[in-house]
C-alpha cells in the first residue's frame, strides 16, 4: 500500500484538531449541518499550513508611535473551488483570508469512464497564488484537469496549491504524475479506491453530505 512518503509533493496535516474533526466527519451519523461546520473548521486549520510560505513584501505604514516598513502579502490570493464540493472548503479559507478572490471550476466525472468533463469556468484575471480546493482526491482526474486549467491561464506550478480533505493513493499517483511540482495538502491519505472509485474508508460522497442530497 502506498504511503505518504511515496509522494514528495504530498503533505499530510497531522494536527490533532484536524484529525479529531476528520473522525467526526467520517462518522455516517454526522448530519449535514455539523458536517459543513467541521469541513469549514478543518479548511481553516489546513489553511494555516497552506499559506505558511506565501511571499511577503514591505509596505510603509505609521503606527501610533512611529513609521515602519511592515510585511504584507506580495500578491493576491485566489481560492478556486472545484464544484460543487469544493465550496465547503472555500468557506473556511474565506474566513481565514477575507481579502481572497474566488474562482470556480465546474467538472463532473463520467460514471462509466471516470474521466472529468468541464461544464463551468469563472476565474479572476489576476489570480496571484491559487489555492485549489476539493474535499476528495479520488481518481485524481478532476484535480489534475483543474490544475491544468489554472496553468493554461498563466499560473506556474509554484503559484498553485491543491488542498483536499481525504486522498486516495490512486488519485495522488495520477495527480503527482500530471503535476509533480504542485504541492498537495490533505488531512489523510486513505487506503484505496473501491470499484465505484469511492475512497475507502473515506467518508462517502462529500458533496452529498455537505448539501444533504443523499
Amino acid at each position: 500500500m502506498k504511503q505518504a512518503s511515496d509522494f514528495p509533493s504530498l503533505k499530510v496535516i497531522t494536527h490533532p484538531l484536524v484529525q479529531h474533526k476528520l473522525t467526526l466527519m467520517r462518522d455516517k451519523t454526522t448530519q449535514p449541518i455539523l458536517f459543513r461546520q467541521l469541513l469549514k473548521e478543518i479548511a481553516m486549520l489546513i489553511g494555516y499550513e497552506v499559506t505558511r510560505d506565501l511571499p511577503l513584501a514591505s509596505q510603509p505604514i505609521e503606527t501610533p508611535l512611529a513609521p515602519m516598513n511592515a510585511p504584507v502579502l506580495a500578491q493576491p490570493v485566489t481560492i478556486v473551488s472545484i464544484l460543487r464540493a469544493g465550496l465547503g472548503m472555500a468557506d473556511g479559507l474565506r474566513e481565514l483570508i477575507p481579502s481572497a478572490r474566488e474562482g470556480h471550476i465546474g467538472l463532473y466525472r463520467n460514471p462509466e469512464t471516470k474521466q472529468p468533463h468541464d461544464y463551468f469556468l469563472k476565474l479572476p484575471a489576476d489570480m496571484g497564488c491559487a489555492i485549489l480546493v476539493d474535499p476528495m482526491l479520488a481518481t485524481g482526474g478532476s484535480a489534475a484537469r483543474a490544475a491544468q486549467i489554472l496553468l493554461d491561464h498563466g499560473l506556474t506550478p509554484a503559484s498553485i496549491r491543491l488542498v483536499t480533505l481525504v486522498s486516495a493513493p490512486e488519485g495522488m499517483q495520477v495527480f503527482a504524475q500530471a503535476h509533480p511540482d504542485i504541492p498537495v495538502y490533505t488531512a489523510s491519505l486513505d487506503e484505496r479506491l473501491d470499484e465505484r472509485a469511492y475512497i475507502v474508508p473515506g467518508l462517502g460522497d462529500a458533496g452529498d453530505r455537505i448539501f444533504g442530497t443523499l
